[in-house]
């Protein structure tokens, strides 16, 4: 019998933090869940900063994940809004930390190019192959959501599955491993 793995994924951010959870069996993943701390009606950088590690202790307690996979902040010009991104992304991974979950962290454009085989592709063509992995049949309001879902798969292709030798560097590999699995 396969070892099963819980991999969380978030989308850090200041007004909306995206997340989902992943659970591998093999070489199988299955949704757990994904959805989004909204932020945005909280005023003080610091409160949204605490409700952030609470909202993350509540979610490993629930599903008790065994590895977080988060996005890297990208750099832009806006050195205030980095901070503030920077900031989110370390009370997630801090958080996770306190229950000594480890850490893995990739670029938008890894988990961009891991998850449709293209860097570029933009959160509609992610979110579109996500569904079609997961067979997810409604899809959120919001795409932060699947960003949060898109670095927890795009770990599963990374660090592959839990049977030895097995290793999905992307889309393409998977199927290629997996034929028939998606219809």
């Amino acid at each position: 019998m396969a070892s099963e793995r819980i991999i969380l994924g978030i989308d850090p951010g200041t007004s909306i933090m995206g997340y989902g959870m992943i659970c591998v069996t093999g070489n199988q993943i299955r949704l757990l869940a994904m959805g989004v701390l909204k932020l945005n009606k909280y005023d003080d950088h610091h409160v949204r900063l605490k409700i952030i590690f609470e909202r993350m202790i509540s979610l490993i307690e629930q599903y008790h994940p065994d590895e977080l996979s988060i996005e890297a902040p990208f750099f832009g010009k806006n050195v205030q809004s980095m901070l503030k991104l920077g900031r989110a992304q370390g009370v997630a991974i801090a958080a996770a930390l306190s229950r000594s979950i480890p850490i893995f962290e990739y670029s938008p454009r890894k988990i961009k190019q891991s998850i449709t085989g293209n860097g570029a592709a933009s959160k509609e063509q992610v979110a579109s192959m996500l569904s079609h992995l997961l067979q997810i049949t409604e899809m959120p309001e919001t795409m932060d959501a699947t960003d949060g879902l898109a670095a927890a798969v795009c770990h599963f292709f990374q660090k592959g599955v839990t049977e030895p030798g097995k290793k999905f560097t992307g889309w393409k590999s998977f199927l290629t491993a997996n034929p028939g699995r998606i219809g």
